[in-house]
């Protein structure tokens, strides 16, 4: 699913990119037993995504990584809780935590950082 948000209306405050779209995927690996996703806050104009991804990517962060890139390269990664709930369940606690998560980017001379991730 993609879906264009209204940054006012999802954050109920002023934000900096007004262009910005939702990203979502859930998919049913037979080789796990629970499902993978990617839920991703992308903003075409800043080139900046920050997103939950629960795959096999990065198994040294654990089966769930919150990940944030910058002009399409990844600048950093924490481990999330790994939530082994309904999609629908999964989906709304990670928009819950959007705002927090996109509060806690850093920028320095024009670079964008997620120093800690904790949830």
């Amino acid at each position: 699913m993609i879906a264009d948000i209204d940054t006012t209306v999802f954050l109920g405050d002023s934000y900096k990119a007004e262009n910005v779209r939702l990203e979502v995927r859930f998919w049913y690996p037979a080789s796990v037993e629970y499902e993978y996703y990617r839920i991703n806050w992308v903003e075409p104009d800043r080139n900046l995504m920050l997103g939950f991804h629960q795959d096999a990517d990065h198994e040294n962060l654990g089966p769930c990584h919150i990940q944030l890139n910058f002009e399409d390269r990844p600048v950093d990664r924490h481990e999330a809780a790994f939530l082994n709930a309904h999609p629908l369940s999964v989906f709304d606690d990670r928009l819950q935590q959007l705002p927090l998560a996109l509060g806690s980017i850093r920028w320095q001379d024009g670079q964008p950082s997620l120093p800690t991730w904790l949830d």
